[in-house]
């Protein structure tokens, strides 16, 4: 979105369309090109920010920091009121996750894509959505009709889809808006 906003500043100030195009595509490599140690950093600051909540609610909790495909990765391991931190099908997880992703922005300026998993939930829930995607692909093609799943969150959705993607003669899109955007199976 920045590199859009970009473009329009510098035509509205009357630059060359050149410019303005070269200008967008370096900024655009640069973001992409996030580096380890950025992701590390955002790591850090994400941990120091949940530390701080588990001090004040008086949970106890591990905290560890990993770099994996791109992301900054956040688990939170070993206490006993960590599944309270999860909630109903991660909802708990996912607000949380999007609040330290505020944190590691308002501390470095630019949009996180972290990753947050509590009590090993998130690694167990993409375990059952990768079967789910699989053995819905199978139905899909035994019967030769559409499937529609139930609505899922964008992660949920992401992984379905990576599962489904695996098995030749189905395809898989997301329909409806959130919070009721679902995975729908189709044969190819």
């Amino acid at each position: 979105m920045s590199e859009t906003v970009d473009t329009i500043d510098a035509e509205q100030n009357d630059a060359a369309p050149s410019e303005a195009t070269e200008e967008t595509a370096a900024k655009g490599q640069k973001s992409a090109a996030v580096d380890d140690d950025t992701l590390v950093k955002e790591g850090d600051i994400a941990g120091d920010y949940l530390e701080r909540l588990l001090d004040l609610l008086d949970y106890d909790g591990d905290i560890d920091l990993d770099v994996e495909a791109g992301r900054a990765i956040v688990s939170i391991d070993g206490g006993e009121d960590l599944e309270k931190l999860v909630g109903p099908r991660g909802t708990v997880l996912e607000a949380l996750q999007e609040l330290t992703r505020l944190a590691v922005q308002q501390e470095t300026g630019s949009r996180s894509r972290l990753m947050l998993d509590i009590a090993g939930w998130r690694a167990d829930r993409r375990e059952e959505l990768r079967e789910l995607g699989r053995s819905t692909a199978q139905t899909v093609i035994e019967t030769g009709e559409r499937v529609r799943l139930q609505p899922m969150s964008p992660f949920e959705r992401k992984v379905v889809h990576d599962a489904v993607a695996a098995v030749d003669g189905v395809r898989s899109e997301s329909e409806g808006e959130d919070p009721k955007r679902r995975v729908v199976v189709s044969p190819a």
